[in-house]
C-alpha cells in the first residue's frame, strides 16, 4: 500500500443547504488533512480512506453566519472541533465508486456513502503523480445533532435539515 495525502490547494470540501426554503447557501471547510492509502488510485476499492476536518474553518462569505455555525446552536467548534470520515466499505460502480464509511460529527457516528468519480492521472511539472477525484454525499443534519432551526412568517424553515457535500480533491504521493 501507498500513502497518499489530499493537495489542500488544487482541493476542497464544500457543502450546500437550503435557505429560507427558497435557495441554497453554500460554503467550504478551509482546514482538513485527508489520507488515502492503495496499491493503486486507479482502482479505490481496496483502498482506506480518511479525513479530519476543522470545524472552526468553515466558511460561508458570511461571517456573522460563520460563528453562528461555529457556536453551540450548530458544529460547537469549541467542544468538537473535527468532522472525521473513515471509509468502511468502498465498491466499484461502473467507473465511479461508492464510498461507504462512518462520518462523525459532534460525537454522532453514522454510515454515509459518497459517489465518487476517478477523473484521472496526470504527471505535474515536478515529476509527482497526481489523480483527480469529484464526490458527493447528501445526509440529514439533523441526525448529527444539527438541529437547531427557526420557523418562517411564510410557512416553513430557516435552514433546510438535507446537505449535500462536495469533494473536489487532487492527490498526491505522501511526503
Amino acid at each position: 500500500m501507498t500513502s497518499w495525502t489530499v493537495d489542500n490547494s488544487h482541493s476542497s470540501i464544500g457543502f450546500s443547504v437550503k435557505h429560507m426554503m427558497v435557495s441554497k447557501v453554500k460554503g467550504t471547510f478551509e482546514e482538513y488533512t485527508a489520507t488515502v492509502e492503495a496499491a493503486d488510485l486507479a482502482d479505490l476499492t481496496n483502498a482506506n480512506i480518511s479525513f479530519v476536518i476543522q470545524t472552526a474553518s468553515i466558511n460561508t462569505k458570511s461571517e456573522d453566519r460563520d460563528n453562528h455555525l461555529r457556536g453551540e446552536d450548530f458544529f460547537d467548534a469549541e467542544r468538537y472541533p473535527t468532522i472525521t470520515f473513515q471509509s468502511k466499505n468502498i465498491k466499484k460502480d461502473g467507473d465511479d465508486y461508492k464510498v461507504t464509511g462512518d462520518l462523525t460529527i459532534k460525537d454522532v457516528t453514522k454510515p454515509v456513502t459518497f459517489d465518487v468519480e476517478y477523473n484521472g492521472k496526470a504527471t505535474n511539472p515536478w515529476g509527482v503523480e497526481t489523480y483527480g477525484f469529484e464526490g458527493s454525499a447528501k445526509l440529514n443534519r439533523e441526525e448529527f445533532g444539527l438541529t437547531w432551526n427557526t420557523a418562517l412568517e411564510t410557512g416553513g424553515v430557516l435552514v433546510g435539515k438535507d446537505i449535500k457535500i462536495e469533494l473536489e480533491l487532487e492527490v498526491n504521493p505522501a511526503q
